[in-house]
């Protein structure tokens, strides 16, 4: 079903919006969910709660793309609860990803480096840009879907070392990127 349809349902307020919009990215928001939690059941109660977020929120929102403000809801749902539940002990698959950032991107310590943040992520935009479709595909399922390496191994049909190391020298080309552009890394 076409996504203005399935907007057309919620506005609509027919509960066969959540059926259809389910039918359509439950798959890949279920992926997402997994990856940032590593854990089934946890990932299922994020995905439900972004449905229950869409049905709250369209309307007065009409979101387009659809699909990607379903997966930024699951996205964001899913480190909460991955927050919630690494409070005292970390997770190995997604710290990592976090970790291969952590010295590429300056996060915010202050109010005026929180003002940054928009300007940073025009940035990165503008460097995803920069790269081949590979690349930035590789770089996006890692750092934004959180697939592991061996995921992205197997998507391209390479070893995980090439992975691995085309993502250290994409990072590296982020940090350069980002110095020219005035971040502090």
């Amino acid at each position: 079903m076409e996504d203005s349809k399935i907007i057309e349902l919620f506005q609509a307020r027919s509960e066969r919006a959540i059926i259809e919009l389910s039918k359509k990215y439950g798959t890949v928001c279920t992926q997402i969910a997994k990856n940032i939690l590593n854990n089934a059941l946890d990932a299922e109660e994020c995905v439900n709660d972004a449905y229950l977020g869409a049905w709250n929120t369209i309307p007065p929102q009409s979101p387009n793309p659809l699909r990607t403000y379903i997966y930024r809801i699951v996205r964001n749902l899913s480190i909460k609860k991955y927050h919630e539940n690494t409070s005292i002990k970390r997770n190995s698959y997604y710290d990592v990803a976090l970790d291969e950032l952590e010295n590429c991107l300056p996060f915010a310590k202050t109010v005026e480096d929180e003002v940054l943040v928009k300007e940073l992520a025009q940035n990165m935009d503008e460097f995803l840009d920069t790269l081949d479709r590979e690349n930035r595909v590789m770089f996006v399922r890692r750092y934004w879907y959180a697939d592991s390496i061996s995921e992205i191994a197997k998507r391209f049909h390479m070893s995980n070392n090439n992975v691995s190391v085309r993502l250290l020298r994409t990072r590296e080309k982020l940090k350069i990127y980002l110095r020219k552009e005035g971040f502090e890394i």
